[in-house]
């Protein structure tokens, strides 16, 4: 850890990153009174490069690589990420050491007329950069014409009510509308039937070096329900590995020690759409983890393997 027993944060610059930074300091100030914070903006290559889908840029590691490196090298000593922007493959010498509490994790729609989606005129302009969004929502409505659009919550939705702005509407977390107070902004919250969440949406992932004490200050904020779940979803992304490119959704809900897992992988263009589920006893997060290796197998058995090579 840092000199004088500081504990350094890293995070985007983001509005919504320094909310959750600002809470993960709240966390830890509770737990650990005598151990002061204090945050570390960091610019990644995903926040300098705005005018290009994400999947161009180079997926969900545009957002946290410099991150990463910034633990590693002891310039901070914790990370804090929305952790559906992390990837699911190791990062040597680096863990997710604690995942809150879990908020929402449905997506909602901004639109600039105040209308939900199947009030949207035909053929209206609807703006996301996420493939998982895209390929549900030309499930439901065909006629849509999506569009990339990329910036942080409050400049989307900004271009999103522009009344000379493209965008008839846009579609983003609702977790991020609710740490920004936002969430009157938007016109519904989509279903799960029609828009399943991406792998860990709604949760805070905060990263530490692999160590024993970084493990310790981190484990008393590690929420265990939102642990379980989102891990059995990042193990079901992992397995399969889609990575940012194809459009996979999967939440859990786990009531006492029983997890319900649903995953879904849609063709781009929405032409085929995979569903799966499974239900089973979970104590740890071991089990959880090959919970989602199942559910992704049983995705391949339904076409999954063929549906990912088209797409990847």
């Amino acid at each position: 850890m840092s000199e004088r027993n500081q504990i350094r944060i890293g995070a985007r610059g983001s509005l919504l990153s320094r909310r959750q930074t600002e809470s993960v300091r709240a966390w830890l100030a509770a737990a650990w009174p005598d151990r002061p914070s204090t945050g570390v903006i960091i610019e990644t290559r995903g926040d300098r490069t705005l005018d290009h889908p994400l999947p161009d840029i180079g997926g969900k590691g545009v957002f946290t690589w410099e991150l990463e490196e910034a633990l590693r090298a002891g310039q901070i000593d914790l990370a804090v990420h929305s952790l559906k922007d992390l990837p699911t493959g190791p990062a040597p010498g680096i863990v997710i050491g604690a995942i809150p509490e879990r908020l929402r994790s449905s997506d909602v729609l901004i639109s600039r007329s105040g209308a939900t989606l199947m009030e949207l005129p035909a053929d209206a302009v609807i703006g996301t950069s996420s493939h998982r969004r895209a390929a549900q929502l030309r499930r439901v409505r065909p006629d849509l014409q999506v569009q990339s659009i990329r910036g942080n919550v409050d400049s989307r939705i900004r271009k999103t009510k522009d009344p000379a702005g493209i965008y008839d509407a846009s579609v983003l977390a609702t977790a991020g509308l609710e740490r920004l107070g936002l969430l009157g902004e938007a016109a519904e919250i989509l279903p799960f039937d029609l828009m399943l969440p991406a792998p860990g949406q709604g949760a805070i992932g905060v990263q530490c070096r692999d160590d024993r004490d970084s493990r310790a200050l981190l484990a008393v904020i590690d929420d265990h329900d939102a642990r379980i779940c989102t891990s059995a979803e990042r193990a079901f992304l992992a397995a399969l590995g889609g990575g940012c490119t194809a459009p996979i959704a999967c939440y859990g809900v786990l009531t006492g020690n029983r997890l319900r897992l649903q995953g879904r992988l849609l063709a781009l263009d929405a032409s085929e759409q995979i569903d799966v589920v499974l239900e089973r006893e979970i104590t740890d997060e071991s089990m959880a983890i090959a919970a989602g290796v199942d559910l992704a197998a049983a995705a391949m058995e339904s076409g999954a393997t063929a549906l990912l090579q088209v797409i990847v």
